[in-house]
């Protein structure tokens, strides 16, 4: 291949050691003869410089340092889906087999053949996937036309990440032999996407699932090409630098589940075009450095119009470090289930079962919270312990167990949109309740012991203070222990003989 090579080659993707880079640059670098090949590698690491050498630009970087130049013989192109597949896939024939004779009828003639079992097997073999990985694999295009529509028809997954397509159109070109292809995992191929509208009336007309992650796809090169996937499901769009630029329109109606992970440009703002995607049921937002949003349309106790159909959110990763944030989220219509984890209001709290508890009353409707389910019994224990928490700051506000005298101020309605919810729900929390508990030490946990005689009124009533969890007691009667190791864990009336016994915490 390396005598036949031209500046076709711009822009094709190669492999040197295990490392991939794009082909900017052929021809001659003086002073040293011969041809080189100028590569920008996705690892910027890997590279030399930026493109240039001794003053003279051959080609240009994105980073200073991404860039090599390469002898041909040194890089790998790559070879077609079916040669991949076939070195993937087909089981090698024993010797036995390859060698077997048999005779067959092309036409009007006898034929003796070797090895045809060998040929049958493989034909067979291959026409029987359905679900492949060619992951990591050179793979570089279709190859010969209708070559794979031949040899494998029925495939419905393809998982083709990692390897060395150059464009869309490569993928189009074996797309369109797969007609059944319902998922297709094209990440981490730094693909060329079509610069103006395509429409491909056929090619993507089963495919429910698209992994683009790491794939340098814009939104802009997203709305271009969802056109052409017409009953789309599920899209993933990860560790693209994707900035949503404009509201999906007449595209992108059918996707369920949508993964804008590790996208880092995307703020609350751009959220909102995404926002009216009439079947998007889960959203997946892991470290995009969000910290805050708010539904304008929706005030307290309110519902939002936005996001109708989202039941599933995950904001992993985030700078999440107030309350308001969780607070919004009651505001989604059929949001269920919510995951937060690692994020500064979750991971800086000592204690994360009062977190979890927090953010179960203040979100009515979720069932699922970090992977575990909510129970009835929790969500209760949750709301109670929620509106006791925070009955004093309520009473403070204007709160009061009369509801005609129950008027908290607006700050504490927007910090506690549910609080008067709950207070309905389970009664406003009693004087009682909101009593401040004093601190775990000893003299606040004694337990009053009185000592009186029946049959001796005039003499003093003794009165002793001994811990609560567990004390020991003896009392002497006419120089005599009538009760000794006595256990109380919760004041309770013992008597023995003539002696009463009453105790007060």
């Amino acid at each position: 291949m390396n005598d036949a090579l031209t500046s076709d080659v711009i822009g094709r993707r190669v492999e040197v050691n295990g490392e991939h880079a794009t082909v900017r640059f052929f021809g001659d670098v003086p002073p040293v003869a011969g041809f080189w090949l100028g590569v920008e590698w996705d690892n910027p690491e890997r590279g030399k410089h930026d493109g240039s050498h001794e003053g003279t630009v051959y080609f240009k970087c994105r980073h200073p340092t991404g860039g090599s130049f390469i002898r041909p013989n040194k890089v790998n192109f790559g070879v077609d889906f079916l040669t991949a597949l076939k070195n993937r896939y087909v089981l090698e024939d024993g010797p036995e087999e390859d060698g077997k004779e048999q005779i067959v009828t092309i036409g009007n003639r006898t034929v003796q053949t070797v090895g045809f079992d060998s040929v049958i097997k493989r034909q067979s073999q291959l026409n029987k996937l359905e679900d492949i990985s060619l992951r990591n694999c050179a793979v570089n295009g279709a190859g010969d036309k209708g070559g794979i529509a031949r040899a494998c028809p029925h495939i419905r997954k393809v998982d083709l990440s990692r390897n060395l397509l150059s464009s869309w159109d490569d993928v189009i070109d074996i797309a369109d032999q797969l007609k059944d292809l319902e998922v297709l995992n094209l990440s981490e191929n730094k693909l060329e996407f079509p610069s103006c509208s395509t429409s491909l009336i056929g090619t993507f007309s089963a495919l429910k699932v698209l992994v683009l992650n790491r794939t340098g796809i814009t939104w802009a090169e997203v709305l271009r090409c969802a056109p052409g996937w017409p009953v789309l499901e599920e899209l993933y769009l990860g560790s693209n630098n994707i900035c949503i630029s404009e509201r999906p329109v007449d595209v992108l109606q059918t996707v369920k589940l949508l993964d804008l992970s590790s996208n880092q440009l995307i703020d609350e703002n751009q959220l909102f075009l995404i926002a009216y995607l009439p079947r998007l049921e889960q959203l997946i937002l892991s470290n995009i450095g969000i910290s805050s949003i708010h539904f304008p349309d929706a005030g307290i106790g309110c519902k939002t119009s936005l996001f109708p159909s989202l039941q599933y959110l995950v904001v992993n990763d985030n700078q999440i470090s107030q309350w308001s944030f969780i607070n919004e989220l009651d505001k989604l219509q059929s949001l269920d289930t919510l995951s937060c984890v690692r994020n500064p209001l979750t991971a800086g709290s000592k204690d994360s079962q009062t977190t979890r508890q927090f953010i179960i009353a203040r979100i009515g409707q979720l069932k699922t919270l970090d992977r575990c389910q909510i129970l009835p019994e929790e969500r209760r224990g949750a709301e109670l312990d929620y509106r006791k928490a925070f009955g004093n700051e309520w009473k403070k506000a204007g709160g009061h167990q009369n509801p005609d005298k129950n008027r908290p101020n607006e700050e504490f309605l927007a910090a506690h949109p549910r609080y008067q919810f709950l207070c309905q729900k389970y009664g406003a929390p009693e004087d009682g309740e909101l009593k401040t508990q004093q601190p775990f030490i000893l003299k606040n946990q004694l337990l009053t012991l009185k000592i009186r005689y029946p049959d001796q009124l005039d003499q003093k009533v003794l009165e002793k203070q001994l811990p609560v969890l567990r004390f020991a007691l003896g009392v002497f009667l006419s120089g005599e222990i009538v009760a000794v190791g006595l256990r109380a864990v919760q004041p309770s009336l013992r008597r023995t003989g003539n002696t009463s016994w009453s105790t007060e915490s």
